[in-house]
């Protein structure tokens, strides 16, 4: 035993009374016309399905690699991406993979890398890259043979560094043993520090032997001294990465009194609910150094951590969910106002889309943040059943950066790719999708998005079985081509999605235009004011004749937005809409004088 029932007794109490619960539907509802419904099996060729979203490009994994991994019984299972430049690296329990996408829809295999391990999650940062290691079977010199003894000094498990300073032969420059392995990473970089990077280690493995790792024990007995209940913080002086080494172990489940154990205990929430996973590691940590934040998905909770001092976050707040097997990640949305969660019901392995599935069982929990603390504010689970032979359940995504909007572009494994809207939480609603039909109609396979990320105007699937997908978005009633141009507005130079980025947007006559296509379809302003507005922006942009007199109508239509922004009592979506598109205007006016 982990824990001690008994004592935990209080704290369970504490922890369902402060629960937090919606009204639980009797199963999923969907249109009966939706076209991901039937599709033919086949692993490529199966039927598709797609709406507002268009398939650029589709690249199987390369069949060199996969025949250098498998002849020795490893899995060539993608896995998470990462993104630097013109660069997609695509994990993979075989090793890795790096695309050029400079054009996105002729992706090209730059170089493969063999180098087993599981899970193979990855994250770069200038020249170097990080790749997670947790299967016994992982070795230091990223060999296939793997491990077979209980204990060897042969064996990795832990997080890898890569030099990529020449992209065409990454070398490995240290590896970082950890006492779980790495099941997951995330980087940490501090604002204050740019000598050093930070890398928060999730491991969900066995405790190896202290014979094998000094320092590593399974006991539970002597708290101190378990290897549960904690992360693992390394630290990479960027100069000398050869350096990196684990610099403390936070216990961010302790209570208030020092108990390790002091989050959920494992097990149900009472009748009708889920039996969720005990509270002894992270499953995922999604930081968001620009706010000093990080979101925990931990097994059996959801927490927010400060990482102000990146070496020793803090816990802030954590909250439990009677509809949540396992917190498997997280996405803050751009303001830090809202962190959802996810909960992978039956580990990614099993067909949790079902037409009688519960529609808040393996779904996003969405929880709105005010001063480090939680409130479940609603759900968003896939709005179309799929197959007994499809695993499906809520995976990895990242935020599409529309101004004024949060809205997240989600992987669901075989249940294929969802856009969904989440401004208002209590009232998600899907924008777009992209679907497969399943590997095989008759028996249940490992297949479908691994990820599913926005980077630089695109998104680009990391399928577990069909390999690299890249999209991109159409315009649609949900969705405006100018909302899409300013998206494609906020361009980076690298993207680890776990170390979350803050967007920004430019004032622009294309965020003007995206912000009036929101009110326009919200009703907050009126069709014949909109078309007004739209024509100064026209000629403004022109820069006509008319240029300075359009110019001088955005003082206007400003003052009449803030006019309007002050008489609604309710200060809601729109109305921050308004205040936005105001003093969007008065910038452009004065830059374009």
């Amino acid at each position: 035993m982990l824990f001690n029932r008994q004592a935990l007794t209080c704290l369970f109490i504490a922890a369902a009374l402060s629960t937090p619960t919606l009204a639980q539907e009797a199963a999923l509802t969907w249109d009966e016309n939706d076209p991901r419904i039937g599709l033919k099996a086949g692993v490529h060729d199966a039927g598709e399905a797609a709406l507002n979203v268009k398939l650029l490009a589709n690249r199987p994994i390369d069949e060199t690699f996969s025949n250098a991994v498998t002849q020795h019984g490893a899995s060539t299972a993608n896995t998470d991406l990462a993104f630097q430049d013109d660069f997609v690296f695509v994990g993979n329990y075989g090793g890795f993979n790096i695309y050029d996408v400079s054009d996105p829809s002729n992706p090209t295999l730059r170089v493969s890398v063999v180098c087993p391990g599981g899970q193979g999650d990855l994250s770069v940062y200038g020249d170097l890259l990080f790749m997670s290691v947790e299967e016994l079977t992982g070795r230091i010199d990223c060999g296939t043979e793997g491990v077979s003894e209980a204990v060897s000094a042969e064996r990795f498990r832990g997080v890898r560094i890569f030099d990529i300073s020449d992209i065409d032969t990454p070398r490995q420059v240290a590896a970082v043993q950890t006492c779980r392995g790495s099941h997951t990473h995330s980087l940490v970089s501090d604002p204050l520090d740019d000598e050093n990077l930070y890398v928060y280690v999730s491991g969900t493995g066995p405790v190896r032997p202290a014979a094998e790792l000094a320092g590593c024990a399974l006991r539970s007995d002597e708290q101190n001294e378990t290897s549960l209940f904690r992360i693992e913080v390394i630290k990479v002086p960027l100069a000398a990465p050869q350096q990196a080494k684990v610099v403390s172990e936070p216990r961010i489940f302790a209570d208030d009194t020092g108990n390790i154990r002091g989050l959920w205990p494992g097990g149900d929430h009472g009748p009708g609910t889920q039996r969720t996973s005990v509270t002894n590691q992270c499953h995922d940590i999604t930081a968001y150094p620009a706010l000093g934040l990080a979101g925990g998905a931990c097994s059996g909770n959801g927490i927010v951590l400060d990482i102000s001092n990146p070496a020793n976050p803090t816990r802030l707040d954590e909250v439990v969910d009677p509809n949540f097997a396992y917190w498997h990640s997280a996405t803050w949305n751009n303001d830090g106002t809202k962190l959802l969660f996810t909960d992978e019901w039956g580990g990614g392995m099993a067909p949790r889309c079902l037409p009688d599935d519960p529609p808040h069982w393996g779904a996003n929990a969405i929880f709105t943040v005010a001063d480090g603390k939680l409130e479940l504010g609603g759900y968003y689970k896939l709005p179309a059943p799929q197959t007994a032979t499809e695993n499906c359940v809520a995976h990895n995504g990242s935020l599409i950066p529309v101004p004024g909007r949060d809205i997240k572009v989600q992987a669901w494994y075989q249940g294929g790719m969802s856009i969904f809207d989440f401004t208002d939480a209590a009232n998600t609603f899907e924008i777009a999708y992209f679907d497969r039909g399943p590997l095989s109609d008759s028996l249940l396979t490992l297949g479908g998005y691994w990820s599913t990320y926005w980077y630089n105007g695109h998104v680009y699937g990391s399928a577990i079985v069909r390999g690299l997908d890249v999209f991109e978005l159409t315009p649609s009633e949900h969705l405006t081509q100018n909302e899409i141009d300013a998206a494609m507005m906020v361009q980076y130079d690298e993207l680890n999605v776990q170390e979350q980025p803050k967007f920004s947007w430019p004032a622009s006559f294309t965020l003007a235009r995206a912000y009036l296509d929101q009110l326009v379809r919200a009703d907050a302003v009126s069709g014949e004011w909109a078309s007004k507005l739209n024509t100064a922006l026209d000629l403004a942009a022109d820069g006509g004749d008319d240029h300075r007199n359009a110019l001088g109508r955005f003082d206007a239509a400003a003052n009449a937005l803030d006019a309007a922004a002050r008489a609604e009592t309710d200060d809601g979506h729109p109305n921050k809409i308004r205040k936005m598109l105001a003093s969007t205007l008065r910038e452009l006016a004065q830059v374009h004088r």
